[in-house]
C-alpha cells in the first residue's frame, strides 16, 4: 500500500465522522501518511509518527492512528496533535489554529523512551 491508497481509504472512513485530512497535502498530509506506513513496516502497526513508539502494540495502542486523543484534540483545537486530522472549519481557516498540546500521559512517553 502507498500513501495515496491509504489516503483514499481513510478519507472514506473518516470524513463521514467529521474528521478531514489537513488540506496541506504535499507539506503535511502525504508525508505523515508515508510515515504511518513506515511505522507499520517497522512495528507492525501505524503508530503516530509524531510520537515515540515502543514497538509493542499494547503499549502503543493509544497512539495507533487515529490515536485515542484525536477526538478531544479536534473538538478542542480543530486539529489532532500531529495535524493530520482536522475539522472542516480548520481546513477552511475559519477557526484559530493554536498549537495542540500533548495529551499522552508522561508515564507512557517515558515507557516508550525506556523501551517498554
Amino acid at each position: 500500500m502507498d500513501a495515496k491508497t491509504l489516503h483514499a481509504a481513510l478519507r472514506k472512513l473518516q470524513e463521514p465522522k467529521g474528521y478531514y485530512f489537513n488540506n496541506d497535502l504535499d507539506g503535511m498530509t502525504m508525508p505523515l501518511l508515508e510515515s504511518l506506513l513506515v511505522n507499520k513496516e517497522r512495528y507492525g502497526h501505524m503508530a503516530c509518527p509524531c510520537r515515540l513508539a515502543s514497538g509493542d502494540f499494547e503499549q502503543d495502542r493509544d497512539i495507533v492512528c487515529p490515536c485515542t486523543y484525536r477526538e478531544a484534540d479536534v473538538a478542542e483545537y480543530g486539529a489532532c496533535f500531529c495535524g493530520l486530522y482536522v475539522s472542516r472549519e480548520w481546513n477552511e481557516g475559519s477557526v484559530p489554529r493554536p498549537t495542540v498540546p500533548e495529551r499522552r500521559p508522561p508515564e507512557k512517553v517515558m515507557a516508550a523512551l525506556l523501551g517498554g
